[in-house]
């Protein structure tokens, strides 16, 4: 089979492989689609503990069941699934706790699991007990079930954020992760969605989503419009959905007294420590936590947001590219030209 392989730093080569073989207890999977994550650009720049080369990445998967094990009781050959990344091991107290993306081992799809990188994928017997691995909707895409991974995470991030009735959400980036978190408290209840963004290109983008009000940070003092959008008060909850201090160090100043800060977007290897002013917090009586990944419970929500439209996947979609074209995918993510942008290994 053809797959796109990380063998180090900078070094994604698409070669042929050899098919893996199903077990008993695994299924093979021909992949359709997989679609780019920042994470993804991450380790193929900085590398991750977690992944030893030579390794297949890639983790926002949706295609066919191709092969099942003798043992494997949940699926058919014939099936349309969709994978997400976080694998509970099953086993620890914090998977038994039903948070496993918490797992003191933390398996992921592509990390320590040959990801969706590739033509054919062998899902192990883990991620078929206790994963993220759900039928997709009869209505939904191979492209469109990939956004449940993105979207499983931002329903975690906003839960643990307690997004209720008439809250005001602030989201720091207007990438694509950025637009859902918006549009995904709007269906929990947020009567105002405030998004804010430097790029003038995703600003345009995110006009396109259903958010309220879209500032550009580099035309408009961003926390006094968050002020003036909220009477005064500040915003009930601020997300950092953009991997940059400067988004947490403005995340601070928009947050209403008793209100909530999710550091929701991991930051890159070697960037300097955040600095904040402790007494912010200390007489807001404000609450500073983050969130990370999502469980299977939040992988099988989201396609089923997905499928009911809540959240409208083709408004996510921009590009689609062949295995060959991967660092072509990879580039485009990071010049920001677009919002999802999808692989197709068998195209």
């Amino acid at each position: 089979m053809k797959a796109a392989v990380l063998e180090g730093i900078d070094r994604l080569v698409v070669k042929e492989v050899e098919t893996p073989k199903v077990t008993d207890d695994s299924l093979l999977l021909k992949v359709r689609s997989c679609a780019v994550c920042g994470s993804d650009i991450r380790i193929y720049h900085y590398g991750n503990p977690r992944v030893k080369y030579p390794q297949i990445i890639g983790h926002e998967i949706a295609g066919d069941v191709i092969e099942v094990g003798s043992r494997v009781k949940r699926f058919k050959v014939g099936d349309r699934v969709a994978i997400g990344a976080d694998v509970p091991c099953g086993e620890c107290s914090f998977c038994r706790d039903g948070i496993g993306n918490n797992c003191m081992i933390n398996y992921a799809m592509g990390y320590q699991f040959p990801g969706g990188y590739a033509e054919y994928l062998l899902v192990d017997p883990l991620v078929i007990n206790f994963g993220p691995i759900h039928k997709i909707p009869d209505n939904l895409s191979y492209d469109e079930a990939t956004l449940a991974e993105p979207l499983a995470c931002c329903i975690n991030g906003l839960e643990l954020s307690w997004v209720s009735l008439g809250d005001v959400v602030v989201v720091i980036g207007a990438g694509p992760v950025g637009c859902m978190l918006a549009e995904l408290a709007k269906v929990m209840g947020a009567k105002k969605t405030i998004i804010t963004q430097r790029s003038k290109t995703r600003l345009e983008m995110a006009k396109s989503f259903d958010i309220d009000v879209v500032i550009s940070a580099t035309e408009e003092d961003v926390t006094q419009r968050v002020l003036d959008e909220t009477d005064g008060l500040g915003a009930d909850v601020v997300l950092t959905a953009t991997s940059t201090l400067e988004a947490q160090e403005q995340a601070l100043p928009l947050i209403k007294k008793r209100g909530r800060i999710n550091l929701f977007a991991g930051l890159p290897k070697g960037t300097k420590p955040l600095v904040l002013d402790s007494n912010i917090l200390h007489y807001k009586e404000a609450y500073l936590f983050g969130s990370h990944g999502s469980v299977p419970r939040h992988h099988r929500m989201a396609l089923e947001l997905l499928s009911a439209g809540r959240i409208q996947p083709k408004k996510y979609i921009s590009h689609n590219f062949s295995l060959d074209q991967i660092i072509d995918a990879f580039q485009t993510v990071e010049r920001r030209e677009g919002m999802k942008v999808i692989v197709n290994p068998m195209s």
